[in-house]
């Protein structure tokens, strides 16, 4: 019995890797910050809380915040300025769930503002009953406090819940948090999601019955 699906966001919902990466870009340029080659990929899925500190950018929280909100902003307004829609099989699925009456929850690292911006501009808010952001947790991804109070909300047990996430500390956060996980290789090769309880291409090859098949009645 499935009962209910909890969607992280980039790189599920949608592929805004672009326009994070510019606004890691434009910030570093703004405020004459280094930014390593590799930074995007070191820091995918983690909160930017954690991103910051290990860019060398700054430590003290109140500096780390600054920064942080200012890359937010630079990010929702390159959203704005280009478009962006949901990632292809994105729209099926949420009407598939919704036909057979399936609460879904975004359980994602991203700021709310963000997640409220783009929810808006893809007229996808009336899909998700519940959404927490990486600002309502203490401890991002790896750990799994967004997915544990995702379930909370939603009033059902955590093995109740399939996740669909893209990332490997996301996986992993999910397995964690006692959750079954669809990944989807959107952000990583198929081959390296081996440790999801289960992987496919994208969400276009992704059924209500694919997501029934991985939770277990005993446990929910």
């Amino acid at each position: 019995m499935l009962r209910a699906v909890i969607f992280d966001w980039d790189g599920v919902v949608v592929d805004s890797s672009a326009h994070h990466e510019r606004s890691w870009e434009i910030l570093a340029a703004r405020r004459g910050l280094p930014l390593p080659a590799d930074h995007f990929k070191r820091g995918f899925g983690k909160k930017n809380n954690v991103i910051i500190p290990d860019l060398g950018w700054a430590t003290d929280p109140a500096a780390v915040d600054a920064l942080a909100h200012e890359k937010e902003e630079i990010y929702r307004s390159l959203v704005r300025e280009k478009g962006i829609e949901p990632l292809p099989g994105v729209r099926e699925l949420l009407a598939g769930l919704r036909a057979a009456n399936v609460p879904c929850a975004i359980g994602s690292s991203t700021e709310r503002a963000n997640l409220d911006c783009l929810l808006d501009m893809m007229d996808l808010r009336p899909c998700f009953e519940v959404i927490v952001s990486g600002e309502e947790v203490v401890h991002g991804k790896p750990d799994p406090s967004i997915f544990l109070l995702a379930a909370e909300r939603l009033g059902i047990t955590p093995a109740g819940c399939v996740v669909i996430e893209d990332a490997l500390v996301g996986i992993e956060a999910a397995l964690r948090a006692n959750m079954p996980v669809l990944a989807v290789a959107t952000t990583e090769p198929l081959e390296a999601l081996h440790g999801a309880t289960a992987a496919a291409p994208d969400l276009r090859a992704v059924t209500i019955d694919m997501l029934k098949g991985l939770s277990d009645p005993k446990k929910t």
